[in-house]
This record gives C-alpha cells, sequence and structure tokens, in this order.
C-alpha cells in the first residue's frame, strides 16, 4: 500500500477506541512529542482497487484518506493554531463555556502558570480537536467533561485566594509604609527608628500635629522638636499662614512645611467624607477605595507584562475577557471619573536638584506612613512615562523639579491641569530657585498659579538657610544707592516672585556667621598647582566620610581619575551623570564609613546625608550662600564637622568677599600641616599626574583617531595623517608608550605600599616603660590635631 504525502487508515469501528486509547494512555506523549502536524488542507479519498480489502486481515477498513496540504510545528505552537482553526460554532461554545467557568475569576495581575496546568489545558485542547475530527461518528464521547469539573475546583479555590487577599488587604494597607521602607534603601533614610523601640512626643502635641504623625514621630524616634518647627507648626497648622522661614542647615526645616500638608489632606479628606455622608452610602464606599487603589485607567499600563508574558493561550483568554467584561469596565471607567474628580493635587513641593526632591519625598514618606497620603516624585533625569503612570494613581503630594514640572504641565496631564484646589506650595531653597538667570519654567509656572490658577485659600512656605542673607556692597555702589531713598529688602523683593500677597510669617533663626556654631572653619594657602598635595595629605591622614566640592565639572574628572590613580576610590557627582549613577553614588557614600565624594554645586543645598565629618572647598565658591551650603554638608544635628578651604591666588576675591558678607572680623584660622611629609605625598601626586595625563591625552588621541578613520571609511576617502592626534603613531610607537605607562603605576604602587607618616607605625614590643604602644591608623582626627596646635603656648 503506498500512499502519497500523509496517509491515515480509518476504521469506524475501532476508531473510538482508539481515540480513547490515545487521550488516556497517551496525552503526554502526544504533547511531549517534538514535531506537530498543523492541518491546512482537507482529508481527501485515496481511490484504492476493492480486491485489497479481500484479504482476511483488512476485513475491517473502510477507506484510506489522503492530506497533502499541513506544516509541521512544535506541539504547543500546533495546540494553539488548532484552536484557532476552529468553526465559529465552537469558538462560541468556548467562550461561552469560559463565561460559566474560571475567566472571570482571573485576577489582573495574573502570573504565568504552572507547568501541570499548562498540561492539562494543553490536553483538553488536543482532546477537543480530536473530537471535531470525528464529531458526527461519536457524538457521545465528550471528553471535556471532567475538565469542566476541575475548572470549577479551580474557581473554588480562586474563591478562597480572594477571601483570604481581601481579609489581609487592610494590614497591608496599614504596613505599606514600612514594607516600602524595608524594601527599598536609600541615603536620606539614615534616621529611622523600629517600631519596638517608640519615644515619647509629648512635645509635639502642643503643636496640632495630627495623631497618626505622631506615631509615626514615635517611631522614626522624634521625642522633641527642633526650634524652627516649634516656631513653624502653630502658625502653619492653627492659623493657616504663609510661611518664610531662614534656619541654619540640619535643622529641620523639611518637617517645617511636610507636617503642614499632610494636615491639609487629612482636613480636605474629612470634608469629602462628610459631604459624601450626605449624599449616601455608596458614594463613601468609592472615596475609600479610591485612596488605596489604582484607577482603572491606570492598570492596563501598570501590569502588562504578567498577562502577555508570551504563552499564546493567555492571550487568546485576555482577549476573550475582555469582551465578556465590558460593563464591570465601564463601571470601574465611571467610579474613577468620580474618583478623579474627587482627589485633586493638594500639595507641590519645588526643589532645585533631583537629589533634594528624592530626599524630601522619603521625608514625608517616613512621616505620613500611618496616614495613608500618597506621594509622587517628578523629576529630570528618569522616565517620563512611568511618571505619568505614577500620577495617574492621583497622589496628593507631588514633589518635582521646575523643569520636568512644566514639561508635563504643557502636555496636559489630568492630574495637573487644575491646580486651583492646590492647598499647599512649597518652594525650597527658594533665594536659589528665583535667583535670575535660573530655572525659567519656575516663572511661568509662578506666573500661571498667580493668573489662572489662582487659588485665594492657598498655602505658601518658603524655607532657605540663607533667605535673609543681606550682601554687603562696595563703598562706590554704597554712594550711589544713598540717593534713593525707596529701597525694597530681599524678602520684598521675593515675596513679590513667588506671589506672597498677603503678610506672611517670618521666621528667622539664623545666626550673623550663617553657619552653625559646631563647624570649624580652616584655610590653606596655597598654588593651584599645591592643590592636589594638600588635598592627597588630608584625604591620607583624616580618612572619613569627606566631601571635596569643585566650581566646575572637568575639575571634577580630572581630580577623580587622579585619585583613582592614588588609590582613593573616590565617587563623582555631578550634572553630566545619568541619573540612576548619581543616586547610586550618593548611596555607596552613606554606605561606607571612610570614603570621598567629589561634587559639584548639584550637592550643595539640602541633602541630609549622615556623619559627613569634613567639607573640603578645592575651589572657593562664587557666592557666600554656596559656602554656607556647601559647608552645611557637615555639622548637622549638633554634631561637630570641619571645613578647609584651600586658597589660590585666583581664589583671593572670592575669600574676601564671603568674610565681608560673614562679617569675619579675623582670618579663619590655617589647619595644621606636617611639612615633614609633604616630600613623600609630593613624590606620589607628581607621578600620578603623569600617569593621568598619558592616560587622559591617549584616549582623546583614540577616540578622535577612530572616529576620523570611521569616517572616511563611509566616504571612501583615504585617511589625511594631519587629520589624527599624535601624527598617527604606529604599533611600535603605542606599545613604548603603553610599556612606559606600566612601569610608572609599578612605581607609583610600591610608593604607595610605603607608609607615609612614619612616626605611627604600630609596634607589639614593649617599651622602655614597659607598656605597649597603642595601635592608630592616624594620630588625631582633623578636629583634634587643629585645637591642638591651636593652642597658646
Amino acid at each position: 500500500m503506498c500512499v502519497s504525502d500523509c496517509c491515515v487508515v480509518k476504521h469506524r469501528q475501532q476508531y473510538k477506541m482508539k481515540v480513547k486509547k490515545v487521550t488516556k494512555v497517551r496525552r503526554s506523549r502526544l504533547i511531549s512529542s517534538k514535531r506537530g502536524v498543523v492541518v491546512k488542507g482537507e482529508w481527501k479519498a485515496v481511490n484504492v482497487d476493492p480486491s485489497v480489502f479481500s484479504d482476511d486481515g483488512l476485513d475491517g477498513l473502510v477507506c484510506f484518506e489522503e492530506l497533502t496540504d499541513y506544516s509541521l510545528v512544535e506541539p504547543e505552537k500546533a495546540l494553539t493554531a488548532q484552536d484557532h482553526s476552529q468553526t465559529p460554532s465552537r469558538a462560541k461554545k468556548k467562550k461561552r463555556k469560559q463565561r460559566e467557568g474560571d475567566v472571570k475569576e482571573k485576577p489582573a495581575n495574573k502570573k504565568k502558570k504552572s507547568q501541570p496546568e499548562e498540561e492539562a489545558e494543553e490536553v483538553s485542547v488536543l482532546d477537543e480537536t480530536l473530537e471535531d475530527e470525528d464529531e458526527d461518528e461519536c457524538p457521545d464521547v465528550t471528553p471535556e467533561t471532567p475538565h469542566k469539573t476541575s475548572k470549577k475546583k479551580k474557581q473554588r479555590k480562586k474563591k478562597k485566594k480572594k477571601e483570604e487577599t481581601g481579609d489581609q488587604s487592610q494590614k497591608k494597607e496599614e504596613e505599606a509604609g514600612a514594607q516600602s521602607q524595608k524594601k527599598k534603601k536609600s541615603w536620606s533614610r539614615g534616621q529611622e527608628g523600629s517600631e519596638g523601640q517608640r519615644s515619647d512626643v509629648s512635645a509635639w502635641k502642643d503643636l496640632f500635629v495630627p495623631a497618626p504623625v505622631l506615631e509615626a514621630l514615635s517611631v522614626l524616634g522624634f521625642s522633641a522638636p527642633t526650634p524652627i518647627q516649634a516656631l513653624t507648626l502653630p502658625p502653619a497648622i492653627r492659623d493657616r499662614l504663609d510661611i518664610l522661614g531662614a534656619a541654619e542647615t540640619g535643622s529641620g526645616k523639611t518637617l517645617c512645611f511636610g507636617i503642614p500638608m499632610i494636615h491639609s489632606v487629612l482636613e480636605w479628606r474629612k470634608a469629602s467624607d462628610g459631604e459624601q455622608k450626605t449624599d449616601g452610602p455608596e458614594d463613601t464606599e468609592v472615596c475609600v477605595e479610591s485612596l488605596y487603589l489604582p484607577t482603572s485607567s491606570e492598570t492596563p499600563d501598570s501590569s502588562p507584562a504578567p498577562e502577555t508574558s508570551g504563552d499564546p493561550e493567555e492571550t487568546e483568554t485576555s482577549g476573550d475577557t475582555r469582551e465578556e467584561n465590558e460593563e464591570e469596565q465601564e463601571e470601574g471607567a465611571d467610579q474613577t471619573q468620580r474618583n478623579t474628580h474627587k482627589q485633586p493635587l493638594l500639595g507641590l513641593v519645588l526643589t532645585p536638584t533631583r537629589e533634594l526632591a528624592v530626599q524630601v519625598k522619603h521625608h514625608i514618606d517616613a512621616v505620613a506612613r500611618f496616614t495613608g497620603v500618597k506621594t509622587a516624585i517628578v523629576v529630570g533625569g528618569m522616565a517620563p512615562q512611568k511618571q505619568q503612570r505614577v500620577l495617574m494613581r492621583r497622589p496628593e503630594i507631588v514633589i518635582a523639579t521646575p523643569g520636568r514640572l512644566w514639561e508635563m504641565i504643557r502636555e496636559k496631564h489630568p492630574h495637573l491641569q487644575n491646580l486651583r484646589q492646590l492647598r499647599c506650595l512649597v518652594i525650597d531653597e527658594a533665594d536659589r530657585m528665583v535667583e535670575k538667570g535660573h530655572f525659567a519654567e519656575l516663572e511661568n509656572l509662578l506666573e500661571m498659579l498667580s493668573t489662572s490658577q489662582f487659588n485665594p485659600s492657598r498655602q505658601t512656605f518658603v524655607f532657605s538657610a540663607t533667605l535673609t542673607m543681606e550682601h554687603s556692597l562696595p563703598v562706590r555702589l554704597q554712594q550711589k544707592k544713598r540717593k534713593k531713598t525707596e529701597q525694597r529688602s530681599r524678602l520684598q523683593l521675593l515675596m513679590e516672585k513667588v506671589g506672597i500677597k498677603g503678610k506672611p510669617k517670618v521666621i528667622d533663626l539664623t545666626r550673623k556667621e550663617a553657619t552653625v556654631e559646631t563647624l570649624t572653619e580652616t584655610r590653606i594657602n596655597c598654588t593651584k598647582e599645591e592643590k592636589d598635595l594638600f588635598l592627597y595629605y588630608f584625604l591620607l591622614q583624616y580618612p572619613g566620610r569627606s566631601m571635596v566640592f569643585a566650581n566646575s565639572i572637568d575639575c571634577i574628572k580630572r581630580l577623580s581619575a587622579l585619585l583613582q590613580i592614588l588609590d582613593c576610590a573616590p565617587l563623582p557627582l555631578h550634572a553630566n551623570m545619568h541619573q540612576k549613577q548619581r543616586l547610586k553614588n550618593l548611596e555607596r557614600f552613606a554606605e561606607s564609613d571612610s570614603c570621598v565624594l567629589l561634587t559639584t554645586d548639584v550637592a550643595a543645598r539640602g541633602l541630609d546625608i549622615p556623619n559627613v565629618q569634613h567639607v573640603i572647598h578645592y575651589q572657593v565658591p562664587r557666592t557666600t550662600e554656596t559656602y554656607v551650603h556647601r559647608s552645611g554638608r557637615t555639622a548637622r544635628a549638633a554634631r561637630e564637622g570641619l571645613t578647609l578651604l584651600l586658597i589660590g591666588p585666583d581664589d583671593l576675591m572670592n575669600y574676601r568677599k564671603i568674610c565681608r558678607t560673614l562679617a569675619k572680623s579675623e582670618e579663619l584660622p590655617v589647619f595644621p600641616v606636617q611639612s615633614a611629609c609633604m616630600n613623600a605625598i609630593k613624590e606620589r601626586v607628581t607621578l600620578a599626574r603623569k600617569i593621568e595625563k598619558m592616560e587622559y591625552f591617549h584616549s582623546r588621541e583614540k577616540q578622535h583617531n577612530s572616529w576620523v578613520r570611521q569616517a572616511s571609511e563611509a566616504m571612501e576617502l583615504d585617511v589625511d595623517e594631519e587629520l589624527l592626534l599624535g601624527g598617527g603613531k604606529d604599533e611600535c610607537e603605542e606599545r613604548e608608550q603603553q610599556r612606559l605607562m606600566k612601569i610608572l603605576k609599578k612605581q607609583l604602587k610600591q610608593l604607595i605600599s610605603q607608609p607615609v607618616f612614619t612616626h605611627q607605625r604600630k609596634t607589639k614590643y614593649p617599651t622602655q616603660m614597659g607598656r605597649l604602644q597603642p595601635s592608630r591608623t592616624t594620630a588625631d582626627t582633623a578636629l583634634a590635631s587643629l585645637s591642638r596646635d591651636t593652642l597658646p603656648r
């Protein structure tokens, strides 16, 4: 018997038995086979001589059929293709069964199915295809009946799971703040306590702080408010006055506007709940759901991956569920429309830097952990699509930088359109934000809030450590100013720019020196070339958590390469870095006890990095405000700290301007340096500079020359050697340069292995007095060495 392509011998009586045996016994073999057959054409009868059926062994044969149009595919694809090729009546039956079964019970965030469930569904689909082939011959065979019972069992299990998740939802909501803090580690969460150790917060009760916030303060360990907090909270919460606050760095200004914002949100909730009780009980249920659950318009964006994880069967069922749950989605859309109108943006915080916005969000979340208040961050350097999805959850408080916020307002994001209901507006580091030439988007935003989106009951908070600092002008300018009788103060100009029209509450706790009392200020006069020597000397002699500030990004890049060669492991931070890398370097700096952070003025304002011991001004800042904020990264929360100015000839003008503005009658004390160790320091730094310069020019030449060669090849031109940097060195010259660099690195490694401060060598032998010399890594701390050398003799 010869049959073309694919031939099937069909026996009407034995076919049913074969089907039963295959479906019951050999299911796993059919499913796990390497290749499957997808039927594209139709089975056709083969003309065979009737004499063939006269043999004794072929008594039961009826006919031969052949299939010429088919394809071989993987078994899962075959099952899916057969399922798609069903008749319309079969598709309707399948939809009806899915409606009666567990389709409605599928959660939105369903994960990938387990392996036994996949096998069971594949077997059921295989049985359906076999039943379609012989639907007329064997109507009594229904291989789907056992699967209906299994679907019912799954449905019961899913209902039980739903009940369990419903019971645990309230607990999850209460512990949401604590769980988020445990999952996410951040440099801005340095002072969080445990719930087992609660502090006494009786000192906060007279400040009109809400009860949930008091509970969070007790957990965080804030037993008493700072002076700026004690003076700011009563007029802000009780009297709802606009606040202009100025206090020294590290005094807790974030809670001065964070707690009143949370109180305002809670008051709005109470007012909205009262209106809903008068309308009916149904509205209250909708409001409670909207406060803790994302809106339905956001759920397709927030969880697309689990539903479409690559399984063709899951994608097909998800398409069916869309048609079946149209009514439920319409009802959910109606509810979300009500909720979106009832959940406006109530609090807006504007910060000058992205890192400060991240820190403010973490601090507000820590205080609002038991209130259910939702916050969101909108800053540049991160994906705008993700921030748009977060805003679709309708957070009550948004912390943002002006650029990205104005961009989303121009794109007409629904949550940022109605700002008339804004209850609290905060401008942190306001003196920097309203400077001329900076943050043009802030001017547009403030103009919009004072005109088209004006709210007369809105409360405005303005805070900075240098808010009330007055600059003393030169004598020639002071003589010109005398002719003008009307002079507006700096605060009046700031109030006009921000849009404060009434009489705000002004709280000024800054000292005349503008810096904290626990800060020790020092200086070293040197040349421009000697700055590297004294910087390396200080980092080597006094290890700890140190921040080094410079005025330019190029300077930070050069110092980073130089200190990397000297094995100091610096962490750079500047505006040209990716935002994720900037936050990652801040976390590494906060985790390490002895580390160096090289940064521009991006990290000068507001960052509360714990236990920063030293601040080094590699370049003197151009303004007094920048000097105060840089120095304020240390000596925070009544701790001691030291700041060091490396003053070169180019920095003298800026240094004198700072001393004149801060009314410093005397020069800053000179930091003591051991001159005997400077020769060894100079030898190391000179060698490291040579290596850094060679590496810089080599990488620059390599990058430029490769670009020229690629461009010439693309244009099919010959490379002109005059366009190449370094005159087009050959391989021998490059090898010689690499060999010289290896020799220099080996010499530097040998120098670094030798001790610089010989008087600190450890010993395990007794001295003449019979005592052991104590082992110390350094002679003293920087503060101790300064106080010892400055004592009168």
